[in-house]
């Protein structure tokens, strides 16, 4: 628990830092682009209308409970996306700088929050573009239940910095550790929910319930009850428990593994 405190102090420390180096961050991965940082939107746009076309016209497999296909996407994808990005980014941030930051007074734990940081204006954006597909193509209007998106965002972020500073870890002790959690994303991303519906009759549920505990799935699926207006989340306790023990648990083991190996960082790359 001690190693957890430290975490966070070291994190609410440096926002400051934090936010500067991921603005100058996002400034250098695009400046040889002519398109610059729009980039960051279109990738995530040309790929959701990839999968509208294969799945909500061509397979006709998004059973979105009667809600609009493409604005029942949308507003799942948008947080996939980014909690995919920041994983695969974070995983290797320490890996990729650990070398420069061992010569600074900086520390090496706000690495992975970076990444966090950096990635949240593209999921804005993405999030204000769901919510104008909702508008104009599903028909949903602003309700009482859009509130519970703050409420889902705090979870997302902290699930990010809990997964994200073990991943982190992990990645410089075990090399090939990046290779595997790069599979285990592009598996989990057909296993959240995000392109179909498997909370249905179509799937046993037996296998239903094991999906569900999927920490993605639960922001995933929590984006959608606070837009569509199905739910809140305290009326799942069982998957909302099991989603902050998830937290916990990658937080405890994240955050002992890290100060443990810190100071070996640089022999171990």
């Amino acid at each position: 628990m001690k190693e957890v405190i430290t975490l966070f102090k070291e994190q609410f420390n440096n926002l400051r830092i934090m936010f500067r180096v991921s603005k100058y961050q996002s400034r250098s991965d695009y400046q040889s682009h002519y398109l610059g940082l729009a980039w960051e939107f279109l990738n995530p746009l040309i790929q959701i209308c990839i999968y509208w076309f294969v799945f909500g016209i061509g397979l006709k497999k998004g059973n979105s409970s009667g809600i609009n296909y493409l604005a029942w996407m949308v507003i799942g994808i948008t947080p996939w996306f980014y909690m995919q990005t920041v994983t695969n980014q974070a995983a290797k941030s320490i890996y990729n700088q650990v070398g420069m930051v061992s010569k600074m007074k900086f520390p090496v734990s706000v690495l992975p929050s970076i990444k966090i940081v950096s990635n949240l204006s593209s999921f804005w954006t993405m999030l204000a573009f769901s919510v104008f597909i909702g508008f104009f193509v599903g028909g949903v209007t602003p309700s009482i239940y859009w509130l519970q998106w703050i409420y889902y965002f705090f979870a997302m972020i902290m699930w990010l910095v809990a997964f994200s500073i073990f991943n982190s870890t992990i990645s410089v002790l075990v090399r090939d550790y990046r290779i595997l959690l790069q599979s285990i994303m592009r598996m989990l991303f057909y296993m959240s929910g995000v392109l179909f519906n498997f909370q249905t009759n179509a799937f046993p549920a037996p296998l239903v319930r094991i999906l569900e505990l999927n920490p993605f799935f639960y922001v995933v699926s929590g984006f959608r009850d606070s837009m569509l207006s199905q739910s809140w989340f305290w009326q799942r306790p069982v998957l909302t428990i099991l989603f902050w023990l998830f937290v916990a648990f990658f937080l405890v083991v994240g955050s002992h593994l890290h100060y443990k190996f810190r100071s070996r960082f640089v022999d171990l790359i």
